[in-house]
């Protein structure tokens, strides 16, 4: 994750969102609606130079031609239908053809196209969400095998995220699909709930890595081929805990909406044993010689001053030293591992000579 990606959304795109049939709830289609709206209205605010909009094919652009894993939209517009609609969108064609210039020395290959429509898969969601400035439209092999696995969305997605950080543009990321549906299967009616609540709990708490789990065979039992597409924009985002979740089940899909809409905050986090830093390595090599050496334990414990003398350290360092205080020579930044092992070993010799 970088602070390039400054948001993103997770967002559904049922065609039935669109068709709306008899038998469809209208109250679960307009909450749909209106999550997808309030999103979309953070998400602008958040003033993006692009959005990159993640979709699969349904087996009708590449099916029958060629089916890369990733393929990149780098026309100036973006077009297309569906029930009566019509999507037109401008797309960020030269930010694309850098992307696609810096995925490929990272060692990706994705496939690019200038013409590829908007099907519903991206159309739906985008007007849920009310985008209207420039998007990079990225189209993902979910359903015709061999299909990427999730390791190699996620890892897409990463570095998606660093080839923004290299062309010094930002973005918000939108992955379109599912969760759990089987359409043009005997187990369209048989959406798993229980699976995409558990995978949903992991997602809203933070670990998009959880996805990362999801195997070709589980991603295929569970009805979630297209959460390929999820993989992608974790990628990009990293760890991040979402602001908006929602999961509305209908009788065919379990829908999800989830909301990216803070942007990423600065990272102070300092793990709890950091490397040496390099001006404190004499004061750690004093620290080491004390816990490995019964001999120089001897000399310090007889006068614990002149010892540190003796080693060339002054100041703050040969304080440090005499008093051996953990946290204050974690503070300095020495190894904290370091000075615990030899107060363990100085305070079992001192009170053996007592």
């Amino acid at each position: 994750m970088t602070g390039n990606v400054l948001g993103g959304a997770f967002l559904p795109h049922a065609p039935q969102f669109f068709t709306e049939p008899e038998t469809e709830d209208q109250a679960t289609i307009k909450r749909v609606r209106e999550l997808g709206a309030d999103i979309g209205a953070k998400l602008k605010a958040l003033n993006p130079d692009f959005w990159i909009v993640i979709g699969n094919d349904h087996v009708e652009q590449f099916f029958l031609k060629a089916t890369p894993a990733f393929t990149l939209h780098m026309g100036g517009e973006a077009v297309g239908s569906f029930a009566g609609r019509d999507f037109k969108y401008k797309v960020a064609g030269d930010e694309s053809l850098a992307l696609i210039r810096y995925l490929q020395t990272e060692g990706f290959d994705p496939a690019f196209t200038s013409t590829a429509k908007i099907d519903y898969a991206l159309g739906i969601p985008m007007t849920h969400l009310g985008i209207d400035g420039p998007v990079i439209p990225l189209y993902v092999n979910a359903y015709v095998p061999p299909q990427p696995s999730m390791e190699r969305c996620y890892a897409f997605g990463q570095a998606l995220a660093r080839g923004l950080t290299s062309i010094g543009k930002t973005a918000v990321i939108v992955a379109s699909g599912g969760m759990s549906h089987f359409p043009g299967t005997d187990r369209y009616a048989g959406p798993d709930l229980e699976f995409d609540t558990s995978l949903l709990g992991d997602i809203e708490r933070g670990n998009l890595r959880a996805l990362l789990a999801l195997d070709e065979r589980r991603l295929d039992e569970t009805g979630n081929i297209e959460l390929r597409c999820w993989g992608v924009a974790a990628g990009a985002l990293g760890e991040r805990v979402p602001d908006i979740v929602s999961l509305d089940p209908s009788w065919h899909h379990n829908y999800a909406s989830v909301g990216f809409v803070t942007p990423p905050a600065a990272d102070n986090w300092m793990p709890h044993y950091p490397p040496v830093r390099p001006d404190r390595v004499a004061l750690t090599a004093a620290l080491h010689t004390l816990a490995q050496d019964p001999a120089a334990r001897e000399s310090y414990l007889a006068d614990r001053a002149a010892y540190a003398a003796g080693i060339g350290l002054q100041g703050d360092e040969a304080e440090a030293l005499v008093n051996l205080s953990e946290q204050t020579l974690a503070d300095l930044g020495v190894h904290p591992l370091v000075p615990f092992l030899t107060r363990l070993l100085i305070d079992h010799e001192r009170r053996q000579k007592t």
